[in-house]
């Protein structure tokens, strides 16, 4: 593997082999076909076609998608079509800027691929190649990406919460950091991507956020989702990442942002061109973020 073959990963799938997910004649998300024949068994809740999916129109509210859909995702999570439930609402919009068609909850997203954002932190001491980035193992118990390795703050971002909200509240719950030095992040962009994966169809964006820590800082998780904090030199995150599967699949891509805007993947680099133009997409409802 290389930093190169990490963002390679990250290629869309053939969108003519999923079926459009619509709310009131809007796209909002990808449906695999196999999910779309399950919802083909709510009929009074989702018209199913060979060319798309659509959510009644009755559904006139935000709330009354909500509830609609709900009752969907609960009985399909009682069968085991769907994992567990979180019991925490997604917002479902064609933009992070559009009010909310529906909430939806956030386990059955990635069946419905609609648009989901999270909040990465990126925390480390010191500058340049001599820096250390805080890395995080997630809890075995995860349902996502169990014992891979992670950022020292990574959270979804849920509905109702602003991102800086949200932010502050996962570095308290994931790395016992005070509101007072949460708040000195720094928002510096974002990643996205659009993939197929075992899950579904995950079509995130990710927020990206730099915090340069205290040398005497020392993270804590409070709410079981870490099991260990490694504060490693930056040449080591750059090898374990482009040499190891051991990163989250969607950790890579906001180190290696992180890595450019720094600095310490130079434009002199063969990879440098192709790791730009892969670390973001225009998402495919044609309206950017």
């Amino acid at each position: 593997m290389s930093l190169v073959d990490r963002i390679r990963l990250f290629h869309p799938p053939e969108l003519s082999a999923l079926r459009p997910f619509l709310i009131q004649g809007r796209r909002l998300g990808w449906i695999l076909p196999g999910f779309a024949e399950r919802l083909a068994k709510f009929p009074a809740v989702f018209e199913v076609g060979a060319d798309a999916v659509r959510l009644k129109d009755r559904y006139d509210s935000d709330e009354s998608r909500s509830d609609a859909v709900a009752g969907v995702v609960e009985a399909l999570a009682h069968e085991g079509v769907l994992p567990k439930l979180r019991h925490e609402r997604y917002a479902v919009a064609r933009s992070f800027y559009d009010k909310p068609l529906m909430g939806l909850e956030r386990s059955a997203v990635p069946s419905f691929g609609t648009l989901a954002y999270g909040v990465h932190l990126n925390g480390h001491v010191g500058e340049g190649r001599d820096m250390k980035m805080w890395i995080g193992r997630r809890s075995r118990h995860k349902a996502t990406g169990p014992l891979k390795l992670d950022h020292i703050v990574a959270g979804g971002q849920p509905l109702g919460l602003s991102l800086a909200e949200n932010l502050v509240k996962e570095c308290g719950e994931e790395a016992a950091m005070s509101p007072d030095l949460a708040r000195r992040s720094r928002p510096v962009g974002f990643v996205s991507y659009l993939i197929q994966n075992y899950e579904g169809i995950r079509n995130d964006v990710l927020f990206c956020y730099d915090i340069a820590l205290p040398a005497d800082f020392r993270p804590v998780n409070t709410d079981g989702e870490i099991e260990e904090f490694y504060l490693w030199p930056i040449a080591q995150v750059i090898e374990t990442l482009a040499t190891t599967d051991e990163f989250k699949f969607n950790v890579g891509l906001v180190i290696i942002d992180f890595l450019v805007r720094h600095g310490l993947i130079a434009p002199d680099d063969p990879s440098y061109p192709e790791l730009i133009l892969n670390l973001r997409i225009r998402d495919h409802f044609g309206d950017g973020v």
